[in-house]
């Protein structure tokens, strides 16, 4: 590993384990597991690595499971303090807080701190999920209950199960790993009742055209599974978009939980 990863930030998050200087790993959990030319004898000399795995599911399950509604905000950590993005990110947070619900980031800087700034700065809870990686800079100051995990799937699954909805800002990879996963879930009906709001129209733009013009024309995708998020330019409308949702889907649970209550029982 490049000695230079071994000086960024405040340290190396490796589970619960806090690592600096000749002690941050040359690879990631998540490279070692996914890595193919490894033997299989791993199995037995790694035991720990499934209950690894489980841990990870308990832990996020057992931080997060009395959060209430959340929604979550996306987008590029390399994002400047000084950049609009950060400012739009940080007022969906505090718009988000208003309406009720909490913040969810991955916990690190740019557009996730912003959102865990704005959440902050509202009074609401600010969520941070991180995730070990080589040139980790560890979790953002704003966040006030923090996650960190080894494996990227696992820390997805967090996003998607306690999140009501995603805002997405500007981003490179990540943010499309996170944007296609939650429309390709969607899409196949393992989530449902979930809105997905892009911000940001001069970015997503030829994205949307691609998907317009080239994939849905040559049949990969159905032109209605374009109706499957929406994009818009300013916060508020962000916001309003995936909180309205969220508020109607939990208005029709609490009237269905009553409507359960009030049945009549047989005798």
């Amino acid at each position: 590993m490049s000695t230079s990863f071994r000086h960024l930030g405040p340290g190396y998050r490796k589970g619960p384990v806090l690592l600096r200087g000749n002690q941050i790993p040359g690879e990631t959990s998540d490279k070692r597991l996914l890595d193919n030319s490894e033997s299989a004898d791993w199995v037995h000399q790694d035991p720990w690595r499934v209950l690894r795995i489980q841990s990870e599911f308990v832990e996020g399950f057992g931080a997060l499971a009395e959060l209430g509604p959340a929604i979550s905000i996306f987008g590029s950590a390399r994002t400047k303090q000084d950049h609009p993005d950060y400012d739009l990110a940080r007022q969906c947070a505090h718009l988000i807080v208003e309406r009720g619900y909490a913040v969810i980031t991955g916990g690190g800087p740019g557009v996730m701190e912003a959102g865990n700034r704005g959440a902050d700065e509202a009074g609401g809870v600010s969520v941070g999920l991180g995730i070990e990686l080589p040139f980790e800079q560890g979790m953002n100051e704003h966040v006030n209950l923090g996650v960190n995990f080894r494996y990227f799937f696992a820390r997805k699954t967090m996003f998607v199960k306690y999140a009501s909805g995603f805002i997405v800002l500007p981003g490179g990879f990540g943010t499309f790993d996170e944007l296609f996963e939650a429309l390709t879930l969607v899409q196949t009906h393992k989530i449902t009742e979930f809105p997905i709001v892009l911000v940001g129209s001069d970015y997503w733009g030829g994205l949307l055209d691609w998907l317009r013009t080239t994939v849905a024309t040559r049949g990969m995708i159905n032109p209605a599974d374009l109706d499957l998020f929406h994009v818009v330019d300013t916060a508020e409308e962000a916001v309003r978009i995936v909180a309205d949702h969220a508020d109607s889907v939990q208005a029709a649970a609490a009237q269905s939980l009553h409507d359960s209550d009030e049945e009549p029982v047989e005798g």
